[in-house]
């Protein structure tokens, strides 16, 4: 049995999750809905589900209607993230660990970050998988222009003492099935 903090946090992260995910109900995405709204036009990395993860779909429809939106791409281990343009109905392939991402890639610089997440704090720290694909993403992106790291998760995500490391990126703002909150950070 491990005692690492991290990974000790994130299997709590991902049973939480799961029993959230098995009990939504419909219009998960409404209150990332609402808020995108306030941002036609601009434009927006989301991302495409895996697993047991809250579904951003809906959001990013509504969303392409306006501006570009864009999903994940992973080239390469320890790399930041490109982000491919994607609309409701882009023809799509099975990209690295799963997820699916444009098979015609137009890439997009995003100003606005939709970040899935295992677990979160109100003071904007997230845990996600491990392979710190978004910590450097989003250290990239701010080092080039302002970004908004918006993390969408289930309220039942929530951890007051996450573990965090020095090169953990904060998020701007949590959104989940029924708030959007205001990091502390």
């Amino acid at each position: 049995m491990t005692t690492d903090p991290k990974a000790v946090a994130r299997k709590a992260g991902f049973a939480r999750r799961k029993a959230a995910f098995d009990a939504q109900g419909p219009g998960a995405a409404g209150k990332l809905s609402e808020f995108l709204a306030g941002y036609r036009g601009v434009p927006i990395a989301g991302y495409m589900p895996i697993r047991t993860e809250i579904d951003p779909l809906p959001a990013m429809a509504e969303a392409s209607a306006h501006g570009p939106v864009g999903v994940p791409v992973i080239k390469a281990a320890d790399t930041p993230l490109d982000f491919a343009q994607w609309d409701p109905d882009c023809a799509m392939e099975t990209g690295a660990f799963g997820a699916y991402v444009p098979v015609e890639k137009v890439w997009i610089r995003p100003e606005i970050v939709i970040v899935p997440l295992v677990a979160f704090s109100r003071e904007g720290g997230r845990m996600g998988y491990g392979g710190g694909f978004y910590d450097r993403t989003l250290e990239l992106l701010r080092a080039n222009g302002p970004v908004l790291a918006v993390g969408f998760a289930f309220n039942a995500q929530e951890d007051p003492d996450l573990p965090l490391e020095p090169t953990d990126q904060p998020l701007d703002l949590i959104i989940t099935e029924s708030d959007v909150l205001s990091c502390k950070a």
